[in-house]
């Protein structure tokens, strides 16, 4: 526990400090060091608080929503989301995320849940059509998701 703690105060110190963070808290950009610097808070909650964490993204607001920029995560084992900060994809929650395919039919779900098997750390890019928490309609979105910890995978993306 107090590794991980350690680990969540560190990533935390270089996130706070990092150029493409001081832009999101200044200027809310809603594009991809954001989403980055986003992931990188996301993974530092997720460590020190899963639960605490996944309630807060679930809420859709605060750092965890900047503009178009939202958080998701599901189980790396059974796939089913078990957080998402879009107010348009609510419904997500429990269900799969291998299911998801986007308005041209690419299986983009499928990515998704292949990334978060690589190892923690190990960032994957996934693009897809998806709907943005402010309009329904599609929009091309690129996420980066990674694992976190054992359990469960995190992803942010931004919209293009």
């Amino acid at each position: 526990m107090l590794r991980k703690i350690i680990i969540a105060a560190a990533s935390g110190a270089v996130l706070a400090l990092s150029p493409a963070a001081f832009a999101q808290q200044t200027e809310g950009l809603a594009n991809e060091p954001a989403a980055k610097a986003m992931l990188l808070n996301v993974v530092t909650e997720v460590k020190v608080n899963r639960e605490q964490a996944f309630d807060m993204f679930n809420q859709g607001g605060g750092r965890f929503l900047n503009g178009d920029i939202y958080v998701f995560c599901n189980n790396v084992g059974n796939g089913k989301f078990v957080a998402m900060g879009n107010a348009n994809a609510k419904e997500l929650l429990g269900q799969d995320v291998r299911t998801l395919k986007d308005a041209t039919g690419k299986a983009f779900g499928q990515e998704i849940y292949a990334a978060g098997q690589k190892p923690e750390g190990e960032i994957t890019e996934v693009s897809y059509l998806f709907a943005k928490p402010t309009d329904p309609k599609p929009a091309a979105k690129t996420s980066f998701v990674t694992r976190v910890d054992d359990d469960f995978a995190c992803g942010v993306g931004y919209y293009k």
